[in-house]
């Protein structure tokens, strides 16, 4: 009797755990293959949410999915454990030591094999090199590092109330991270008005630099041009074709040596795999560290390994560029891969991946938000603003919440979030 093919989802970011949880309804519950998911976190968090959770705006206990729960529910294995290296030969992926937050090892490291690997690590900002960076920057790529800006941003918070000083934050990169972020920072300060000081948001001054020549470059000219207009006129320093030069304990230098005062800064430009797959036993990998795959989502060097989402570059025959690294294009091939993976492992060809675009959002918090239409439906390509957007962005993730869950339970979360938004304060204080 034949095993079951071993598949290997190493990441569980948007397209990671969508697919494991679709390809464990169709195959690991059947026993016709066994689905591992692999990642270092033990919780998932939508990404696109990682700046309201940075701001403290949302709770994070309430939107996170653990994964070995879930993983349960939905018939795969999930394994914590971060991705070192690959092993093309012998079909392993190689982890890294897992240990504890006192420096305990509790798992050597290790390998597991696999019959079909799929990467979705996700990507992270890219610093260039940019001295300084590294040691004076928040990060705001994971859960991890959302909640670590939290705490910092709570002391200085704190201290700017106590000591009744400015709270200056600067923010490198004004792609939706940065954008986005700003605008929460505003609304969380706004609120906590309310909680005893009436000046708390008075004292914020917030400085946005883009090295582009207008902030949110891959979105159309509309929706970036309205987005720096409400940006200024909540009060935010826009610097846009601003090169950084290096950061330091007091903000960041740029251009002639001129300084961006801080005491809390954000590094959100750029973007690229993780350092180490640009070490990829025999992979084609690019300048980002993706892998490029071809329109099968398969790596040009080995047709068992795919690649989805923001830790691949994928060049389409109609498209100028590689496909941008949204959510949007993770779901869409995480989606395919569910759907024509299981058909490829019985031996009919895999067809191949068609992108399609259904327009692009960005939410100024509940200040106000942009989008347009895209190429398919209704109004194409229409712009579209205000109550009407913020609805269509808050309906992204919702619909990513039904693709994990069903339709029950997702309705189910969003009724307990709505319940615990009345009886909770709007805005994480301890």
């Amino acid at each position: 009797m034949s095993q079951p093919v071993r598949i290997v989802i190493v990441g569980g970011g948007i397209a990671g755990l969508l697919l494991a949880t679709r390809l464990g309804n169709q195959l690991g519950r059947s026993g016709q293959a066994n689905i591992t998911l692999i990642d270092s976190s033990p919780t998932h968090i939508w990404k696109p949410m990682l700046h309201t959770i940075a701001a403290g705006t949302r709770d994070v206990q309430q939107q996170q999915v653990i994964y070995l729960a879930h993983a349960r529910e939905h018939g795969f294995t999930y394994q914590p454990g971060e991705m070192t290296g690959l092993d093309r030969e012998r079909r392993e992926v190689q982890l890294a030591a897992i240990t504890s937050p006192q420096g305990d090892t509790i798992l050597d490291p290790r390998t597991v094999g696999y019959d079909v690997l799929v990467l979705s690590l996700g990507s992270r900002a890219n610093d260039f090199g940019t001295p300084g960076v590294r040691q004076h920057c928040h990060f705001i790529d994971s859960q991890r590092q959302a909640e670590a800006f939290n705490v910092a941003l709570r002391t200085r918070v704190f201290r700017s109330v106590a000591k009744d000083e400015p709270l200056r934050v600067a923010v490198v990169g004004a792609g939706a991270t940065g954008v986005e972020l700003s605008a929460e920072l505003s609304r969380l300060l706004e609120v906590a008005s309310g909680y005893g000081d009436p000046r708390v948001r008075e004292r914020l001054s917030l400085t946005l630099l883009e090295s582009g020549p207008r902030v949110l470059a891959s979105f159309p000219e509309q929706v970036s041009a309205s987005s720096r207009q409400q940006l200024e006129h909540i009060g935010f320093h826009v610097l846009t074709s601003t090169r950084v030069t290096s950061a330091e304990a007091g903000g960041f230098r740029h251009g002639d040596g001129a300084l961006v005062d801080a005491d809390l800064m954000v590094w959100a430009a750029g973007v690229k795999a993780p350092d180490f797959m640009s070490q990829f036993d025999g992979l084609d990998i690019n300048r980002s560290n993706q892998v490029v795959v071809n329109a099968k989502l398969q790596s040009s060097a080995d047709d068992h390994i795919f690649a989805l989402g923001d830790c691949s570059s994928l060049s389409l025959p109609d498209h100028d560029r590689p496909l941008a690294p949204t959510a949007q294009v993770a779901t869409q091939q995480a989606e395919h891969l569910a759907r024509h993976l299981p058909g490829w492992l019985a031996g009919t060809p895999m067809p191949d991946f068609v992108f399609r675009d259904f327009g692009s959002l960005v939410s100024l918090s509940d200040y106000n938000a942009f989008g347009t239409l895209g190429r398919f439906g209704f109004f194409q390509g229409g712009f579209i603003r205000g109550r009407f957007a913020q609805l269509s962005h808050a309906m992204l993730y919702r619909r990513h919440q039904q693709a994990l869950h069903g339709f029950r339970k997702a309705t189910l979360l969003w009724t307990a979030e709505q319940i615990n938004g009345l009886v909770q304060p709007k805005i994480r204080l301890t």
